[in-house]
């Protein structure tokens, strides 16, 4: 197993903020949109260097969405900015009619996703987004595991011709990737190679993939482990290369079972190669306040919820021979 340390822990969206920074610097033509949580999206420092193309919205979600598909009419690459459940659900037939269905050049960058935003509850915790925005036709979807991959990714987007979903979050986790990588979109990570079973995960899950990946390395298994940062397109090259190998595979992600990464993997299998599947992911319901760590124990989200699911799906694998 690959040994993977880190001096720090980060939360996503300040990765989003550094981005920014960076991207009002490097190009003109980038425009930031926030719905009245500039603090919450780390904009500061954008609007510190960039005020004349920075436009805080209030709480008007809708209006938004309106005005970045204006703005990427202009010739303009606009990044709006609000919680994932405002960003997605609060204004889907905007996002469907002004910047999918014309496939306008904007980018929803969405903070406080999962259940890890934590004692705001359920009302907050969107668990839906990923399905929802994965369906729209055209819309990339991605969905970073650390602070150095969430800053990679908001500056490559800005290069990205086309919408794009971005999904961070709010707790502080550690920061584990290269501090100067290049964001490769719709290409997956490799994390750690292995032949016993194949371990996709997203988002905050990856670390704890890593994490059960040491722990299933101590009981005899060798696990392969896929970041699969970008979920639309998914690169099927690297999981079926993968799965072909090990023959089972676990999904883990953020997000409810339904629509998310596990059901894209699942659609993959069923049209490309039969292997055995289990789930870690929230299971078909609402979240609840509590903070980040006891919300991953309560709905099965952690390293040992991995773990469990491994076992589970090798004996399945065995019993397929």
């Amino acid at each position: 197993m690959k040994k993977y340390t880190y001096t720090e822990k980060k939360d996503t969206r300040s990765g989003f903020g550094a981005g920014m920074a960076e991207l009002a610097d490097k190009n003109p033509n980038v425009v930031g949109l926030c719905a009245d949580l500039i603090g919450s999206l780390k904009f500061e420092k954008f609007i510190e260097k960039a005020p004349e193309r920075f436009f805080q919205v209030g709480i008007a979600e809708a209006n938004m969405i309106g005005m970045a598909a204006g703005l990427a009419t202009e010739g303009k690459i606009p990044f709006t900015g609000t919680f994932a459940n405002f960003s997605t659900g609060r204004v889907y037939d905007q996002i469907r009619q002004s910047v999918a269905y014309s496939g306008k050049n904007v980018k929803i960058c969405a903070s406080h996703a999962g259940l890890t935003l934590g004692e705001d509850g359920a009302t907050h915790q969107i668990l839906e987004d990923i399905g929802l925005m994965k369906m729209l036709p055209g819309m990339t979807v991605i969905n970073t595991c650390d602070y150095n991959q969430t800053k990679a990714a908001t500056i490559a987007i800005a290069d990205y011709e086309g919408p794009v979903y971005l999904r961070f979050g709010r707790p502080v986790i550690p920061v584990f990737t290269d501090e100067n990588q290049t964001f490769e979109i719709g290409k997956a990570w490799m994390v750690n190679e292995g032949k016993d079973v194949t371990i996709v995960a997203t988002g905050h899950l990856v670390w704890e993939a890593i994490k059960a990946g040491e722990i299933l390395e101590e009981q005899g298994i060798d696990a392969e482990i896929i970041n699969i940062h970008t979920i639309k397109p998914l690169d099927a090259e690297a999981i079926l290369n993968s799965v072909k190998k090990t023959g089972c595979v676990v999904t883990a992600e953020e997000h409810n079972r339904l629509g998310g990464l596990g059901d894209s993997v699942a659609q993959l299998l069923i049209t490309e190669y039969l292997a055995p599947q289990e789930y870690v992911a929230v299971n078909d319901s609402f979240g609840e306040s509590g903070t980040p760590d006891q919300l991953m124990e309560k709905y099965g989200l952690t390293a040992n919820d991995i773990v469990a699911a491994v076992k589970k799906v090798m004996s399945r694998k065995s019993e397929s021979l």
